[in-house]
């Protein structure tokens, strides 16, 4: 890929496992509760939430109180707790320290001596250098939604980095598990590499299929690097 000069990552999910970190994190704050279960219950209020900031109906928020907000809104719901404000801090602070694939640290190392590697997340800043910090990665820029003020799949954050970069589009190549997230950047000039990750989910199936206009369909991140001659 000879154009390509920025790849650019999603993290929760493609180069981090968040389903292990929260769950992890929950069944220490929340014992009595069945964390697997309340991790993935809490990840699906992620989209909708975010949808509302891109649509303007609520204020652009960090996403680090949008998780507080949603977590604290589940658990009395639908579980019939009423966390304290310490319990929610702890339970959000463990998306700083999502832990990495097993291929992860070691892929990014490799594809690093080629390109620049960017995360770009919906995650804030800070919650993303915190996760580099615990788990190795390496990353030369780190792309936070408080950079840009906007979500994923923003056209703003994908162009966003390619004018940061001084890059072109399509010089710019998304890496992700998600399609949604591919098929955002795609439709902006990006190229775009997908990353099988099965048990993205934990125990539930995660059903999602590479898209043919993918550049490349890979099973880790080892071997995107593999295939881009890293």
């Amino acid at each position: 890929m000879s154009s390509v000069r920025v790849l650019a990552f999603d993290t929760f999910g493609t180069v981090a496992d968040w389903h292990t970190g929260v769950s992890c994190a929950l069944a220490q704050v929340f014992p009595e509760l069945e964390a697997s279960q309340v991790a993935r219950d809490w990840r699906r209020t992620y989209a909708p939430i975010l949808a509302e900031v891109e649509a303007g109906r609520r204020p652009w928020t960090l996403l680090d109180d949008l998780h507080g907000e949603t977590l604290d809104r589940l658990l009395r719901e639908k579980y019939a707790v009423s966390p304290t404000p310490e319990q929610i801090d702890a339970a959000v602070r463990s998306w700083h320290r999502l832990p990495g694939w097993p291929d992860a640290s070691e892929g990014l190392r490799r594809l690093k001596a080629k390109y620049t590697i960017c995360a770009l997340s919906n995650g804030n800043v800070a919650l993303l250098t915190a996760m580099a910090k615990a788990s190795d990665f390496p990353w030369d820029f780190i792309g936070g939604s408080d950079l840009w003020r906007r979500y994923k799949p923003a056209a703003e954050v994908y162009l966003g980095l390619a004018r940061l970069m001084q890059v072109e589009p399509h010089e710019v190549m998304m890496v992700a598990t998600h399609a949604t997230d591919l098929a955002a950047a795609r439709s902006v000039g990006l190229q775009t590499a997908y990353v099988s990750r099965p048990d993205e989910w934990g125990p539930e199936a995660k059903l999602e299929e590479p898209d043919p206009d993918d550049a490349f369909a890979v099973r880790g991140i080892d071997e995107l690097a593999d295939r881009l001659g890293c």
